[in-house]
């Protein structure tokens, strides 16, 4: 590869990147684009696979030390430090938002904390994770609709509930006509993810339309019954 295409093919990743996040890349991918920041001017994507042959799988790569990663060729000490700074970063990320973790006790709490969320001008669905003193491990936006109008996928929401290891879920979503009421479909899309939830011992504690001026809770309404789990 000479350098204009190797120049195209590293801008090709950060604009990737840059528009879809990690969703879209490959493991040896993601080592790629870290790489191209540390060893500027070669073909990272073969020292890519290389560490993951090493060490077996992308985790094993960012939990490796600086000492080990140095044994592979090719990895010098810019981007083996890189690398172990990924993995050291990241774990005092964890640490940090552990110990920050903001609790939502009660229905005036989590409309309190949704709103900056879901004022938006369309449809957004949020899911809200929670652990077992209900803590707020993460809130993830998990679709995008139309003005006056959602699309739930119960995949999605099982997925982001198995992620964070939550044991109960607040789903959120809000109506930018200003009218809070649920919809059959709100109802309808409630009921079933709250019977989806429950096979997995995931509690759904409450869906919660909020428009600027108005909320709807679903749990304060009966239309979700905690008492049957």
């Amino acid at each position: 590869m000479n350098n204009q295409d190797l120049k195209g093919h590293r801008e090709r990743l950060r604009q990737r990147f840059s528009s879809t996040g990690l969703d879209s890349f490959q493991d040896h991918e993601v080592l790629e684009l870290i790489l191209t920041y540390a060893i500027p001017r070669k073909d990272v994507k073969p020292l890519a696979k290389a560490l993951l042959r090493e060490f077996g799988s992308l985790s094993a790569v960012f939990e490796a030390s600086i000492e080990m990663l140095q044994n592979v060729p090719g990895v010098g000490q810019k981007a083996a430090l890189l690398l172990n700074l990924i993995f050291q970063l990241f774990s005092r990320y964890e640490r940090d938002r552990r110990s920050k973790r903001r609790t939502i006790n009660n229905l005036k709490e989590a409309i309190e904390f949704l709103k900056p969320y879901v004022d938006k001008p369309y449809e957004n669905l949020w899911t809200v994770a929670l652990n077992s003193k209900n803590e707020v491990l993460a809130i993830e936006m998990i679709q995008k609709g139309s003005v006056n109008r959602i699309s739930v996928i119960p995949r999605m929401v099982v997925e982001v509930a198995i992620r964070y290891k939550a044991t109960a879920l607040i789903l959120s979503h809000n109506h930018p006509s200003g009218n809070c009421r649920p919809s059959e479909q709100d109802i309808k899309i409630t009921d079933i993810m709250k019977s989806i939830l429950s096979y997995l011992d995931i509690a759904l504690l409450d869906h919660i339309i909020i428009s600027k001026a108005c909320y709807y809770s679903f749990a304060e309404g009966g239309l979700i019954d905690l008492s049957k789990g």
